[in-house]
């Protein structure tokens, strides 16, 4: 499989897709670097993938900072020798309506889902230009395919994440610097999103739908290492993944 020997940074991998990527993708053979601001999550990951006969490291992660971003890119460059993708996927839901006027979380996640990924692009975007090859993957949301009423800012920046990637996957093949894109567009996945919800109305809806047809993060997991196992020469860059009772 060409997930193996792969050196593959991850942020938001602290729970959720972002655990169950990296411990299935170092199940196959890869690399994985797990980037997070909660070190005592990274450092139970990280071991219980060492536990399994999987190569793991971590470097303690904020998204919104690019010197963080860079550092955790730089890492995994000195630990493994070298650098294959990045799957952008730390990301906060603290949905609502814009009535409610929650101008704190909209720039939250301005941040962290857009300002985030593109952190995380300019930490690699030398290395793969350079190497003429590279992976970046990211996770948009079924919000950045169409529009949810309570998630207005929440869909803006998963719809411009969504934009970006086809850009640089556009551009890429233009410059001739073999870049892969995929953007993942996730449903009703039981992760800690819920959590970062504040409104209560909106909380305890979501709840209730998550409770009723959510899915497991193994489900992107899958999805994410289909992605990566691809020949250099193919790039199956969208994917959907709702549960089958979600209408």
């Amino acid at each position: 499989m060409t997930v193996k020997d792969k050196v593959i940074v991850i942020t938001g991998a602290s729970s959720g897709i972002g655990e169950a990527s990296a411990k299935l993708l170092a199940q196959n053979g890869a690399k994985v670097v797990l980037g997070a601001r909660r070190e005592d999550r990274l450092q139970a990951i990280v071991q219980a993938i060492q536990d399994a006969g999987g190569q793991a490291s971590y470097h303690v992660t904020d998204v919104t900072k690019p010197t963080e971003v860079q550092a955790l890119v730089d890492h995994a460059k000195t630990t493994f020798g070298g650098l294959d993708v990045i799957f952008n996927n730390a990301g906060i839901m603290p949905s609502s309506p814009i009535s409610a006027l929650h101008v704190d979380e909209w720039n939250a996640m301005i941040d962290i889902n857009l300002k985030g990924v593109l952190n995380g692009v300019a930490a690699v975007m030398p290395t793969f230009t350079a190497q003429k090859h590279g992976q970046i993957i990211t996770t948009s949301s079924v919000a950045g395919l169409k529009s949810f009423a309570g998630a207005g800012v929440y869909g803006a920046t998963k719809f411009a994440v969504r934009n970006l990637m086809e850009v640089i996957r556009m551009e890429s093949a233009q410059e001739g610097t073999n870049i892969r894109t995929a953007s993942l567009y996730p449903a009703a996945i039981n992760t800690e999103l819920l959590h970062t919800i504040t409104d209560q109305q909106t909380a305890t809806g979501m709840q209730q739908f998550y409770d009723a047809v959510g899915i497991t993060p193994d489900a992107v997991a899958r999805v994410v290492n289909f992605a990566v196992d691809q020949p250099a020469d193919v790039n199956v860059n969208e994917f959907t993944i709702y549960p089958t009772k979600q209408a």
